[in-house]
């Protein structure tokens, strides 16, 4: 990997001593390089090394481990991606603004030069990617997942891993409609539910829906984390993981702002703004940890039946999204759907008294619970990699 790409390498954000960090670095590139060594590859390995503290620590490792993960065979990847006709291409003109809008997504002081010609290799593997795949259909926002795995990768192995990816973990969102990324968003609220219906409750009241979180789940975070270290820790242990990963970090996230949701106006506008603005200073570590006891506490077959309960919400909620799409403001979107709503309510119902019901003492046990465990890589990350296996595109094993 090209060093000047950008600084590949990645630490715990939880500010461990130097010596003993330095100790577990070493030991985990030995296991990583142990896994890799070995006929047939341990992926089983590579996802709890990909899932525990720190990741997989650099780029240089990365580039091996990922296409591991994708499971995508050697002889695919040594493949040089052919050229596009752009004129041609019914995608091309969107792409071009989105990328031409993506120069935060480069590292600051790159020169324009070698920015340029990176921004050049990105609109050449999407439209190479969706030439190949016509069943797949561009969405904003791709493009940010995209310029990850060109940052980390480089072209060729980038065009490789970005297909595996888009036919399998984002193939829900490059569907002609949003029905499947609504279902996806669906699985949000009851996770938070399960946690601390208390939040749960104050979301609904401010029937904020879940619209801010679309953004985190359609670019894997790459949209609006600013630190490139943050991004590819996350995409490390996306891509160890269950497709539906990014939906439970989504939920830890909201529950670690707890506080900040109950000091905020219960106002559609408000918590929209509130939530939609991630703090850049989170405990990645933490948080990860608390995703993958999530996932084992609640796994996704469990919540389906609660994620299909909530169409009824979100079908309203995803008018706004085509109405954000056009680049208008979604917090001016929600607050003028509010006032429709509010001006309903009020002439069917003028008298009427709303009620919130107090969450039991059982479901605030389970919050406790769940919030309680702080496994870093015990059952509960076994269970989320067994999980990922499971689910793992089929294809022939590495020789």
């Amino acid at each position: 990997m090209n060093k000047s790409r950008r600084d590949g390498a990645s630490s715990p954000a939880n500010g461990r001593q130097g010596n003993d960090w330095d100790t577990k670095r070493k030991r985990k590139i030995a296991d990583i390089t142990q896994a890799l060594s070995v006929s047939p590859v341990d992926v089983a390995a590579l996802r709890r090394m990909a899932i525990s503290e720190g990741g997989l620590l650099t780029d240089e490792i990365r580039c091996q481990v990922w296409p591991r993960l994708l499971n995508v065979p050697p002889h695919v990847l040594e493949q040089e991606p052919e050229k596009v006709d752009r004129e041609d291409n019914k995608d091309y003109n969107q792409v071009l603004l989105d990328v031409q809008r993506s120069l935060r997504r480069f590292p600051p002081g790159m020169p324009d030069e070698q920015r340029e010609g990176l921004q050049e290799e990105l609109i050449d593997i999407i439209l190479v990617v969706l030439k190949r795949n016509p069943q797949l259909h561009y969405y904003q926002g791709y493009h940010d997942i995209v310029v990850t795995f060109l940052l980390v990768l480089g072209e060729r192995l980038a065009t490789a891993l970005v297909e595996k990816l888009s036919t399998h973990h984002l193939r829900d969102f490059m569907d002609p409609t949003m029905d499947n990324t609504k279902h996806i968003l669906n699985y949000l609220m009851p996770i938070i539910e399960r946690v601390n219906p208390e939040v749960h409750d104050f979301m609904q009241q401010a029937e904020v829906g879940t619209v801010f979180a679309l953004s985190w789940l359609i670019t894997w975070f790459g949209h609006v984390l600013s630190d490139f270290r943050h991004v590819v820790r996350l995409y490390d242990f996306f891509l160890a993981c269950h497709p539906l990963m990014p939906i439970y970090f989504a939920a830890v996230i909201v529950l670690y702002r707890e506080e900040e949701v109950f000091e905020c106006e219960c106002d559609m506008a408000m918590v929209h703004h509130l939530l939609s603005q991630i703090p850049q200073d989170l405990p990645y570590e933490t948080l990860i940890s608390r995703a993958g006891d999530l996932f084992v506490q609640f796994p996704p077959s469990e919540m389906a039946r609660e994620a299909a309960s909530h169409d009824s919400m979100a079908a309203s909620t995803f008018k706004d999204f085509d109405l954000a799409s056009t680049q208008q403001r979604p917090d001016s979107v929600l607050r003028r759907r509010r006032k429709q709503k509010q001006a309903a309510l009020e002439r069917s119902a003028a008298n009427a008294v709303v009620t919130v019901a107090q969450p039991s003492a059982a479901r605030r046990f389970v919050r406790l619970a769940v919030m309680g465990l702080t496994v870093a890589l015990g059952a509960a990350a076994l269970a989320v990699v067994n999980s990922a296996l499971q689910w793992a595109p089929k294809l022939d094993l590495f020789p």
